[in-house]
């Protein structure tokens, strides 16, 4: 089971700031924004790789519950980042679907 799995199961603590029946957000524990959240879905899908059709709804669901986790944390209106790693050159370091919710800050672009 991955880490994120874990953090779903409540087999590893994590500051959960949203959650409903498909969608989990929590703090990010290295953050690099005032406002640094994951969003994730709660069943596993490793990459956007591995996503598949029928995940279109579940994933729609994680880009939904970022705008709200925006919303709660007040970037709502000065502007928020979402990124969304995918595979190792990319960053990405735990290998479960994570949208990060970046605010409170300017951003500069390009990023990384």
């Amino acid at each position: 089971m991955c880490l994120f799995c874990k953090i779903v199961a409540r087999e590893v603590p994590g500051k959960i700031v949203y959650e409903d029946d498909d969608v989990l957000a929590f703090e990010d524990i290295r953050p690099v924004a005032p406002t640094h959240t994951l969003v994730i879905p709660k069943r596993h899908i490793a990459s956007l790789n591995e996503a598949k059709p029928e995940d279109a709804e579940l994933l729609g669901k994680v880009l939904v519950a970022a705008a709200k986790v925006a919303k709660q944390a007040g970037i709502d209106q000065s502007g928020w980042r979402l990124v969304l790693n995918n595979g190792p050159n990319a960053g990405q370091t735990v290998f479960h679907i994570h949208a990060h919710v970046l605010g409170g800050r300017g951003m500069t672009w390009p990023p990384g």
